[in-house]
């Protein structure tokens, strides 16, 4: 196993133990993190925002950006420094890495194997279905070993 393959393999162990550790940790539906962790800590919105030097109406915005999805990394963080708590930024997988990989690389190797099979249906050697699903397994396979550059590129 090369260099690159080897920090390749880091990397997706690290994004898989995020997966595993935060995985289920969501954001609160119905109200989002900030106002959940003001309430559980028995914190009013205007104790909060003496605690951040704001009116009380910046921390109902600042809970509302949170739930449109257009909070700033640094009012979250903010906020999340005057509870008391750690603001952790992750981006998560829905399933571990290597799941997003072989995925992608039989979506490619579905786009290759099915060119190659038109081109040969002209000349009249089509494969069979079976025949069709044993390619793009191995190509698949062979995609994911080599993690070509292009694995990842839509055209």
């Amino acid at each position: 196993m090369g260099i690159s393959a080897v920090v390749l393999k880091q990397y997706q162990n690290k994004v898989n133990q995020a997966l595993n550790q935060f995985g289920g940790a969501g954001v609160p539906v119905s109200e989002g993190w900030l106002k959940t962790v003001r309430k559980a800590l028995g914190m009013s919105g205007l104790q909060l925002a003496k605690r951040l030097g704001v009116s009380k109406g910046r921390i109902s915005q600042a809970e509302s950006a949170e739930m449109s999805e257009s909070a700033t990394l640094r009012s979250m963080h903010k906020m999340a420094r005057a509870m008391g708590c750690r603001f952790v930024y992750a981006v998560i997988p829905n399933q571990e890495v290597e799941g997003l990989i072989r995925a992608r690389a039989v979506l490619k190797a579905t786009e290759q194997v099915k060119a190659a099979s038109t081109q040969m249906a002209l000349e009249a050697q089509s494969l069979s279905d079976e025949q069709l699903a044993f390619e793009v397994d191995r190509l698949a396979s062979e995609l994911v070993k080599a993690m070509p550059s292009d694995l990842w590129s839509d055209e």
